[in-house]
């Protein structure tokens, strides 16, 4: 069927209403084919596509019935897999007089056992943390075995003259670094330096006096600086360990203190329990916040034998100053003591970026190799949140079987994405792009994610706000959801119960009924995206080398510096102009073949490699850009050109060699090597211009790209497969979207109910007209079959929309709480009412409508609502809408003269939460969290259309 654009324009807007339709879908009697398959999978999603929960198990205080309840409440929810995290219990919580369940002791082992048959006969997988908290560590832990850190303070001394200057006040300036009282601090290395430097030198060493308590200098004339190097030794405890597995973190640069410690989980479990890999999916590494740790026992002698050179001259110079704030990521004061010249300046960040390097190879080799090689000994798989200042940002997450994300739901979540930031507005984190790469470029289609991580949030987070996480998080790459989290916690116990963290998955939450809509909405969404390919033609190349000899290694999750400012937009832009991206290295530049305009790695493909301000390259790099470009690639240099190579051996002859080939590369190639300016503007209006520039075929071309819509292209042998969705929680948008698919059919797949519907379109079958409402996505999968139902049309009837004014009886529930019932003289957001500001629960509007010609109405719109809304009218139920707009077709139960209308609104428990003032677990989020009070009830205005 052919439509005006007018008329899809209405169809757009009441996409949300088909789900309550009672229409029957037409099934194809055609052979079975990958489609078909497809499809099933897609109506009844597997089990490995359904989201599974981290699975607190607060301060080991669990006991083996209540384990065995919590599975059955998870399995009912749709639920098919936990991750099994002991974790410290929250000290805002009474543990009444559950005993604590020490780590691998066999009590511990026990309850364990009981959850892995109890999950094995509800066929819920099960995964399992490292440890407990993170990172890992624990109180049995020798002192050779606990993380290590060499940190830097400095003192400007003026001279000449002699200072005596006591050991404890050259330790006190690096003191706060010791968060764990038994841990032990020492002076590791003493210069004095000129405090300019024209050319570097390493100054005076004083290092015979690092064991004296006084320390004597003779400070030459004019300004200097003494460096102060101090090592720390178990510095700090696991973050939130519970018994058994808290005290000082391991030290991950030890390979015999890792396989020590991975044993010891193994052993313990293969004893008690029997081999892991017949009751584990995987082993779990959360992400690394390894406290600024940078050294080993023979970090020193590494150092020489790889790099050449002695690190010791050089060592305070390149080391920056720890900052009080974020201490558990390594956040730096970037702050220079010295004023270098250039020259100088350009010596230290050579050997800085080699440091960064050693210190990443330690890290690979000796701890994450060595899990990796463990979970395949015990026939796990290995899933690791690859990120921190100690991973390859992509190659790392390349190696592991399941990588993993996260996304965090925050208040800002929702509204409008600002340019050149990674966070407002942005539930994904500038990790997801790297890890949805590394897997695509491993073959991987199982994307993992933790999921609606939440402290800022808790028990205010929306069901509407938590789709648009998931959506966001599916742009980005996921493929698979594990929820942040679900808290072991006793039925008996106070409400709210046990809260460890995270968004509240609890019975105990007003809108844990209708959660089960969300959960088959993303099972049906990863189904089909688990079994198809992400399709990507462009390449990023971003500039760590440089980067790290700058600033150093960045933890990736919430960099400190991002470069340049605009790295983790290009990728937004890319989609939302129609194209799709893959970050790459150049080490995986090394592994790629080239032909036919393209650079070819795994199965990838691409056509267009950026290179985003990359001034520092490997000396081979120049050779291989000149084979892509021999072959029509297009490369395009952004914002700078490369003119240098990296760390310090043979820098002169490669920074020549470097400079003079690209030079070279561009003259020998003037249309396919070039140089584009970096973004000003807007960046999608950026990219969009330079797409029009180089001719960059896009996969769907939208007419009106928007900061707030964007798409992600899947394909399968038979099918092109596009998710697009409109993150923003306000606004809507409508469009028309040309896609570059052939002659295929358009379908409707709705991940709501598992419906599909043929597309209308006007003239052409590959241009649609959409219309997006707010918080709205859709699954559109081209196909060649073309018979079928299509999708049902609502044409607008012209008639002038109805307001419906007070009075309204209302009844409101608050959480445990009689129901008391009131008048409302007009609709009103409740936490403008002092009196109602408090509210958590249901709230049931009722008003009598009198209606002379139904006919001129088909729609119920209830305007603003914060909150889930259901509608019934005259007796009859309508639906429930639990995002976007709330718009409802009342065709059938609207009748001529008296009409009865009950809307039920169900709020969230946030503003109840926070008048609990004597209750420590509520105000922990609420207070402590510094929540303010939250819209909510039906606003309006409440109309027939």
């Amino acid at each position: 069927m052919k439509i005006s654009r007018r008329n899809f324009v209405r169809i757009g807007a009441l996409t949300p209403l088909v789900y309550s339709l009672p229409i029957s879908t037409k099934r194809l009697n055609a052979a079975e084919n990958s489609i078909s398959v497809l499809y099933r999978k897609f109506q009844n999603p597997p089990a490995e596509a359904r989201p599974f929960v981290r699975w607190w198990w607060n301060g080991g205080r669990v006991v083996k019935k209540e384990l065995i309840r919590e599975l059955d409440v998870l399995k009912t929810m749709g639920i098919s897999g936990v991750e099994i995290n002991t974790i410290a219990f929250p000290k805002w919580n009474n543990p009444t007089d559950y005993p604590a369940l020490h780590w691998l002791t066999e009590e511990w082992m026990g309850a364990l056992k009981t959850t892995l048959n109890a999950a094995k006969d509800r066929e819920i997988a099960c995964d399992v943390i490292v440890g407990s908290g993170w990172p890992f560590g624990g109180e049995f832990l020798e002192k050779d075995e606990q993380l290590q850190l060499v940190a830097v303070g400095t003192k400007k001394l003026e001279g000449p003259q002699q200072v005596i200057i006591a050991k404890e006040e050259l330790l006190a300036e690096t003191a706060f670094l010791l968060k764990r009282k038994s841990g032990t601090m020492e002076l590791f290395e003493l210069r004095l330096s000129a405090a300019h430097l024209d050319t570097f030198s390493p100054g005076v060493d004083l290092n015979a006096q690092i064991k004296s308590e006084a320390i004597i200098i003779d400070v030459p004339a004019g300004d200097h600086i003494l460096y102060t190097v101090v090592k720390l030794t178990g510095y700090s405890s696991v973050q939130y360990g519970a018994p058994g597995a808290s005290g000082p973190v391991l030290n991950h640069y030890n390979k015999a203190a890792v396989q020590r410690y991975l044993d010891r989980m193994s052993d313990a479990i293969t004893t008690s329990i029997g081999p892991m890999g017949d009751h584990f999916r995987s082993i779990f590494v959360d992400s690394m916040e390894l406290r600024g740790s940078n050294w080993c026992d023979d970090m020193a002698e590494q150092f020489l034998q790889r790099r050449g050179y002695s690190l010791e001259p050089y060592l305070p110079f390149i080391l920056f100053k720890l900052s009080q704030r974020n201490t558990h990521t390594g956040t730096q004061s970037l702050e220079s003591a010295l004023a270098l010249s250039p020259q100088a300046q350009e010596e230290i960040n050579r050997v800085r970026y080699d440091f960064e390097t050693t210190r990443l190879e330690l890290f690979h080799e000796r701890f994450f190799l060595t899990f990796l090689e463990w979970c395949k000994q015990h026939n796990v798989k290995s899933r690791v949140q690859a990120y921190g200042r100690e991973y390859y940002p992509l190659e790392s997450a390349m190696l592991v079987d399941i990588p993993d994300c996260e996304t965090w739901i925050r208040r800002d979540v929702g509204a409008d994405l600002p340019e050149g930031t990674f966070k407002t507005g942005r539930a994904y984190r500038p990790v997801n792009k790297f890890v949805s790469s590394a897997a695509r470029l491993t073959g991987k289609r199982v994307v993992s994610c933790e999921e609606v991580t939440n402290t800022d949030l808790v028990f205010n987070e929306t069901l509407e706000k938590i789709k648009i996480v998931g959506d966001q998080s599916i742009l980005s790459g996921v493929t698979h959801s594990i929820l942040h989290g679900f808290n072991y916690s006793p039925p008996e116990v106070s409400f709210p119960g046990w809260i460890r963290y995270g968004t509240y998955f609890s019975e105990r939450n007003t809108w844990w009924p209708y959660l089960k809509n969300w959960i088959d909405y993303k099972a049906r969404l990863s189904a089909v995206f688990q079994a198809s390919d992400m399709q990507s033609d462009i390449a990023i190349m971003f500039p760590f080398a440089d980067m790290w000899s700058d600033v150093g290694l960045q933890y990736q999750q919430v960099p400190q510096i991002v470069y340049p400012a605009y790295a983790n937009n290009i990728w937004e832009a890319i989609h939302q102009n129609g194209n799709g991206c893959d970050y790459i290295s150049e080490n995986i530049l090394k592994k790629c073949s080239f032909s036919a305009g393209r650079l070819h790695y795994n199965g990838r493909d691409y056509k267009t490699l950026l290179m985003a301000e990359l001034e520092s390259i490997d000396p081979e790099t120049p050779e291989l850009l000149r084979k892509f470009a021999a072959v029509g690639g297009q490369v395009i240099f952004i914002g700078k050109e490369p003119s240098k190579t990296f760390g310090r051996a043979g820098a002169q002859a490669n920074d020549q060699k470097v400079y003079r080939e690209i030079r070279t590369l561009k003259n020998d190639f003037p249309h396919n090597v070039t140089y584009y300016a970096a973004p000003q503007g807007k960046i999608i209006d950026w990219y969009a211009q330079l797409q029009s520039t180089y001719k960059l075929t896009p996969f769907v071309r939208f007419d009106r790209p928007v900061g707030h819509v964007s798409q992600v292209y899947y394909k399968t042998d038979q099918a092109d497969i596009f998710f697009i969705c409109n993150y923003h929680q306000e606004k809507g948008h409508q469009f028309t979207a040309t896609f570059n698919v052939g002659n295929k059919t358009a379908w409707l797949w709705n991940p709501e109910t598992g419906e599909k519907y043929r597309y209308p379109y006007s003239d052409e079958k590959n241009i649609l007209e959409i219309s997006l409402g707010p918080a709205q996505s859709i699954l559109i999968v081209f196909c060649p079959d073309a018979e079928g139902e299509e999708y049902p049309i609502q044409r607008k009837t012209g008639n002038r929309p109805y307001e419906i004014d007070g009075p309204w009886r209302v009844t409101l529930t608050n959480v445990n709480q009689d129901s008391k019932e009131t008048t409302f003289r007009q609709l009103v957001d409740l936490k403008e009412d002092p009196d109602l500001r408090s509210f958590g629960g249901i709230i049931f509007y009722e008003k009598q409508i009198q209606i002379d010609s139904p006919g001129k109405y088909a729609m119920l719109d209830l305007g603003k609502v914060y909150g889930i809304s259901e509608v019934e009218m005259n007796g009859r139920p309508i639906g429930f809408r639990w995002y976007g707009r709330h718009q409802y077709d009342i065709r059938k139960a609207l009748k001529y003269g008296e009409n009865t209308m009950k809307i039920k609104v169900t709020t969230t428990l946030g503003n109840y939460v926070k008048s609990l003032t004597a209750n420590a677990a509520a105000q922990q989020w609420t207070h402590t969290k510094a929540q303010s009070w939250h819209s909510s009830g039906l606003v309006g205005p409440v109309t027939l259309m």
